[in-house]
């Protein structure tokens, strides 16, 4: 919080709370120890802390007058969808209000002849593409939380999923956003138009965390449903052949709707809970293409001639639609498969150059056996969007320590081969040290003047997402150019 914001004389809690049920109705706020444990943490369960209090609006006049308060009396508020993001974004402020937006699950509109959807934040990311299949029509961005996620957690974290190779990440699926800022004024940001004059505030928006303003309403793109979808399941005794395959294939001009590698140990997980009939190899390729039955039957053939080139040890296509599926689900039900072979695992998020991943695969191999914490890598290939799963103990001490430290150094890698911190996850808590490493002060003190241009007091998410100079100062990351140190009124420590 800005030290405008902490100059404002606080309410204490329980009058704080007498003013929240006042606004909401007693049904509308959880303030109990026991009512607010569910929310003490999201996806990334290593974080926990309370709030001091969870709003359940119904209303956008109800957010508003929520937001309208926090606002006067200078208290955090930390937006939450369904809480399965994996970078800590929406980690309750211990002093703040937790505001739910679970309630907001409606789909207000499905426009065919605009291939629009409009829906309020709360509503799951499967449930658009149900509601649209009657249409012909589809939501294309699947994160593997897709059955749970709601919208508005994807447009805050800017989420991915196995489509997102071929039809982009959930910031090139948005039409149009509405918002409140702290200060409770509506804003609508986008419009259906493809230029407008003006910045680009709905890509702005789109993965800014929560902490720019509230998302209430959501409209997104639809796809027509593809006349023909099939996959490839390649098998490699050589994970670092896969990684070449797949660079093999986008070089050839061809653009997978899905292109996902897995390495033994997520094989094994993954085979032994779903029994996808996954091949016993070093690493297996998935690769689906779609569109006409003509482009696929072409691309088909190509593909499965550039694996056997690249060294493949068996290459099969799925023949039927339960096939298909079958393939998908070893895929999909990866990272609870991995959650039954280990007390705990902690699952990173970084993108690399899809030339790099042949390279990174093997130095995080490397690092492994370094921290003696194993590792299984199951993640979107195509996208050098890179999921290593590592695989640790949080019942014996340090181990928990040692895994975030592994962590970082993977993610550290990322940067240092021309790649990023995240590719869908957000920075959130997580990976805040490292935006450190990714940027440089003066780039972060941007990010802090457009965070002030929305919300000056610091209100939204405060101490998420991006770092302070202070902290990347005491991360020890900061980049020292011929010797000049950058800000160097700032203390050490």
């Amino acid at each position: 919080m800005s030290t405008a914001a902490s100059t404002v004389e606080r309410p204490s809690r329980a009058r704080i709370i007498a003013d929240l049920q006042a606004l909401l109705g007693d049904a509308g706020l959880l303030h109990l120890p026991e009512d607010l444990h569910p929310y003490e943490c999201d996806g990334l369960s290593a974080y926990r802390q309370l709030p001091l209090a969870v709003a359940l609006p119904e209303t956008v006049e109800q957010v508003r007058a929520v937001l309208g308060y926090a606002s006067r009396h200078a208290i955090p508020v930390v937006a939450r969808g369904a809480g399965t993001g994996l970078s800590g974004g929406a980690l309750p402020h211990t002093e703040g209000i937790l505001l739910s937006l679970a309630k907001f699950n409606r789909i207000l509109d499905i426009d065919p002849r605009n291939r629009t959807a409009r829906v309020q934040p709360g509503v799951r990311n499967l449930a658009i593409s149900e509601a649209a299949k009657p249409y012909g029509l589809y939501y294309a961005p699947d994160p593997s939380s897709q059955i749970a996620c709601s919208i508005g957690g994807n447009v805050a974290e800017n989420s991915g999923g196995v489509h997102c190779l071929k039809y982009g990440l959930t910031v090139h699926n948005l039409v149009e956003l509405e918002i409140l800022t702290i200060d409770g004024e509506r804003l609508r940001i986008g419009n259906a138009a493809p230029d407008a004059p003006g910045y680009d505030l709905l890509a702005l928006m789109t993965g800014s965390e929560g902490m720019l303003g509230v998302i209430t309403e959501v409209t997104v793109k639809l796809l027509p449903i593809p006349e023909r979808a099939q996959v490839i399941l390649a098998a490699f005794d050589d994970v670092a052949r896969a990684g070449h395959a797949v660079g093999a294939i986008i070089a050839a001009g061809i653009i997978p709707a899905g292109l996902e590698m897995m390495d033994r140990l997520a094989i094994r997980a993954a085979e032994d809970f779903v029994h996808a009939g996954y091949p016993e190899v070093e690493a297996i390729l998935l690769c689906e293409l779609d569109g006409t039955n003509e482009e696929v039957s072409e691309h088909i053939s190509q593909v499965r001639r550039l694996l056997q080139t690249h060294g493949a040890v068996e290459v099969r296509t799925a023949t039927d639609e339960a096939e298909r599926a079958r393939f998908w689900q070893g895929r999909k039900a990866a990272f609870p498969a991995v959650g039954r072979i280990s007390p705990d695992y902690y699952c990173m998020d970084g993108t690399i150059p899809r030339s790099r991943l042949a390279e990174v695969l093997t130095r995080i191999g490397e690092l492994s056996r370094e921290y003696d914490l194993a590792v299984a890598n199951v993640f979107h290939a195509g996208d050098g969007n890179l999921h290593p799963l590592i695989l640790y103990d949080a019942n014996n001490p340090g181990e928990l320590e040692r895994t975030e430290e592994f962590g970082g150094r993977i993610l550290e890698l990322c940067v240092e081969v021309g790649g990023t911190i995240t590719g869908e996850h957000g920075v959130g808590m997580e990976k805040i040290d490292q935006m450190c490493v990714q940027f440089r002060p003066l780039e972060l003190a941007q990010f802090h003047a457009i965070k002030a241009a929305f919300d000056p007091a610091g209100l939204l998410n405060p101490g998420k997402a991006v770092p302070t100079l202070h902290r990347c100062a005491e991360f020890g990351a900061m980049h020292v150019h011929q010797g000049q140190l950058p800000h160097p009124e700032l203390e050490r420590f």
